[in-house]
């Protein structure tokens, strides 16, 4: 078998690292009664962006989701009060996720339990120079492949 390379080593070693930390942070959210990772994906997406709102295919593309899981999700959402769905004023067929302030409120309570597990599991990995190395790595990448650079606060937004 041939010797893998420095670059493939870290993508397996990502690949890892997020499988294992995504679930951790889920199992944590879901233990303590909040939204789910993948819901707090999509709340900290539009919490992040300006106006609190996106086409749906923005957030399709900003989050984990396709553009028809994302349609299932935001109607999901949508039932639960955490988001609306509004239409655009100058195109019939375009749509914005805006997030509800119970969105906001929900988004506030997970914060306190995903900011633990994060601090916990990913944080005490490394040290601040560390953190601001694997920052700016991830952030070339995201750069590199075109996606929006997410992640912009540390908290949601107040």
């Amino acid at each position: 078998m041939p010797r893998p390379r420095s670059r493939q080593v870290a993508w397996r070693l990502f690949l890892q690292a997020h499988a294992l930390l995504t679930k951790r942070v889920d199992a944590a959210l879901l233990a303590a009664d909040c939204v789910s990772f993948d819901t707090y994906d999509v709340l900290i997406t539009l919490a992040e962006a300006p106006g609190r709102r996106l086409r749906m295919s923005e957030l399709a593309g900003a989050t984990f989701f396709s553009n028809s899981g994302i349609s299932r999700r935001v109607a999901r959402l949508e039932q639960d009060g955490l988001l609306s769905r509004v239409g655009s004023k100058n195109d019939g067929r375009v749509f914005f996720a805006v997030l509800t302030e119970a969105g906001h409120k929900a988004l506030r309570e997970a914060w306190q339990i995903y900011e633990r597990v994060i601090e916990e599991d990913f944080g005490k990995a490394m040290n601040s120079s560390e953190a601001r190395d694997l920052a700016k790595i991830l952030s070339s990448v995201v750069g590199h492949i075109g996606g929006r650079s997410g992640g912009t606060t540390e908290a949601p937004p107040e």
